[in-house]
Formats: structure tokens, sequence, C-alpha cells
């Protein structure tokens, strides 16, 4: 089979909508099948305003050929930013049925920079953006609720996976630092709330792993946290290892891969009590949720690790691949009833 991939999101992006995609389309060629992921290193790009790591393509004639050309059985829309937008309307005119997904709180993100932006702006463009897919997959149950209250159709709950090979307890390695370790990692950005982590009253060490607009920052604020930059794989696995507590204050991620991660490690996740954490943690388990993060933390320190990584193992990445692929549809499937008789874009 072929399968075009279309995402604003790749390397050298360090996420989980990378994270999600990087093994997905590894299980899939594995399995025989032809990829071609059409992402912004292929493109001129621009610096994102205030994110100048992520490169923004623009492509729209080159990613009408590169589709045209590769004639793809199955399309799949990752993102919803210049790439995405492009391959929508191209879909559109072409009347390929196509599949979605949905990563991330753009319209959130967006206000906490540019308050006076309403959250329906935002929520309204992203309907029309995934209006027309066969099926759009959000990645919990609790993200579909939502969607579907502000009046997403076609959801489809995709649940993430971990490697297990290299998240792993046996990763652990000899930091040196006072424990016990609190653990946060991700992009080092606004819309992550890092500075509730760092603001805990906990004893032992905050470290941050990652890097982003706001590092430099929150190191001048908080300079007895520790700062090692992005890690990758078997370094970042370390991390997780040598933790005590994985500590998620985001409020605004629609899962965070990352906690399956800590989890693989024998690492539990203290977060607050909102959509992702709610469907990932298992209250006094594998974690603690709580509005009081710092408690959330101390609460975590009393669990047992091999629940942690029990739960971190039933999630495996090949039935994620699968389950990714069984809702796929062929390009040329019926397109939604409510789009079928319109003319097509010009």
């Amino acid at each position: 089979m072929r399968l075009s991939i279309v995402t604003d999101a790749w390397y050298p992006q360090v996420n989980g909508v990378v994270t999600t995609l990087a093994a997905v389309i590894e299980w899939l060629r594995g399995e025989g099948h032809s990829v071609d992921v059409i992402e912004p290193r292929d493109f001129r790009t621009l610096p994102c305003p205030g994110y100048p790591e992520i490169r923004l393509a623009l492509a729209t004639r080159a990613l009408r050929r590169r589709l045209d050309r590769f004639a793809p059985d199955r399309v799949h829309v990752v993102t919803e930013g210049p790439l995405g937008h492009a391959a929508i309307r191209h879909l559109r005119r072409r009347r390929w049925a196509h599949t979605t997904s949905f990563h991330t709180r753009f319209p959130e993100y967006v206000q906490a920079r540019l308050p006076f932006i309403p959250l329906s702006w935002g929520y309204a463009l992203l309907r029309r953006f995934h209006r027309d897919a066969a099926a759009t997959l959000v990645p919990t149950a609790g993200m579909a609720r939502e969607l579907a209250g502000r009046g997403f159709d076609h959801l489809v709950v995709w649940n993430r996976g971990v490697d297990t090979r290299v998240f792993s307890p046996d990763a652990a390695f000899d930091t040196d630092l006072e424990g016990p370790i609190h653990l946060f990692v991700g992009r080092v950005s606004r819309e992550k709330n890092i500075e509730a982590f760092l603001a805990m009253d906990a004893p032992g060490t905050k470290v941050v792993v990652g890097d982003g607009p706001d590092r430099q920052r929150l190191q001048n604020a908080w300079p007895d946290a520790v700062f090692p930059g992005y890690r990758h794989g078997a370094g970042l696995a370390a991390w997780f290892a040598s933790a005590d507590v994985f500590v998620f204050p985001s409020r605004t991620d629609t899962y965070g891969v990352v906690m399956l991660e800590a989890m693989a490690c024998g690492t539990p996740v203290a977060a607050y009590p909102v959509t992702g954490p709610i469907d990932v943690v298992q209250q006094g388990i594998t974690g603690y949720l709580d509005e009081d993060l710092a408690r959330a933390a101390r609460n975590c320190l009393d669990l047992d690790e091999a629940d942690c990584i029990a739960q971190a193992r039933a999630n495996d990445w090949r039935a994620t691949a699968r389950f990714f692929l069984e809702h796929t549809v062929p390009v040329n499937g019926a397109i939604l009833a409510r789009t079928a008789n319109a003319p097509a874009e010009s």
C-alpha cells in the first residue's frame, strides 16, 4: 500500500507528535508499505514566530505535485499548519477521501500569547480543517468528548504507545543530584506551564530536560534547577529512569507521550486533573492527579514502580500503528455526505 503522510511536525523537532509518527512509520515500512512523509525540510521554510526552532513550510504548489506524483492509495494529514492546510485544499480539489488527526490545542496556545483572540475563532478554523475527514484521530476519550462538545465529528480515539526497548528502568544512571529528583521533559515554552513545576515547594532537585524560547528566562529565575537541554533515545530514558517523580504541569496538552515514557522507566507521574493526564494516569497506582502539584508529587514517592512499568508495557507501539493503518481510508472512497455534492474548490 502507498501512504502519504503530511505533517508540519517532524525532525529536528522533539515532541509527542514526532515520536508517535516516527514509530508508526517505522512499523508501516517494516510491514512492506510505501510511506511518503511530506514534511517541512522538503521545502523552503520560515521560522515560526516565537518558536524559531520550528520551521514553517512555504510549499503549496510543490506539495500538490508531490501528492499527485506519488499517487497514494491513502492520505493522512497530521497537523493544521501550512503543509496541512495546503494538503487539505488539494484533497478537496481532487475529491480524495482522507483522514486527519488532532494533536495540539492551537487555539489555547495562540490565546496564551494573544489574549484578545477568542478561542471560538481558533476552533472554528480547526473545525473547517477537519470537517471533510473520514475520521479524525484524537489521543484520548476525554479529548474526543471535549471536541465533540465544540462541534467536531467523526472522532476516533487513537491510543499512544511507548518503546519499552528504549525506555526501561535499566537506563538509570548516577546523577550525583540531591534527591528526590523531580523531572520535567518537553519543550521549554509558555504553554507547558513549567513555572508551576519550578515553583513547587518540594525537596531535592528539579530537572528540566528540553529546550525552547523560555529556557534562558526560567534558568535565570530558578538557578538551583538543572537544565541539561534536549536529550533523545537512551539519553532521555536515562533521565526518566533516574528521576523519582515525573511532573507534567501542562494544562493544555492533548496527551503527553512523555508520561508513558516515564512510566516505562518505573517513574510515577504527578499532574493536574485535566484532559490528557486524566486518561493516562491511574490515580494512586501509576501517579497522582491533584490541583496541588507539590502534593501530587509527594504522594508519588510512595508508589510501586512495577505498576508504572506494567501500564507502559500494555501500550505497545505495534498496536498503535496497526490501529492507525486500519482507520485510514482509500482516496477513491466516498467523501462525507455534506460535501459529496458540493462543487470542487478551484
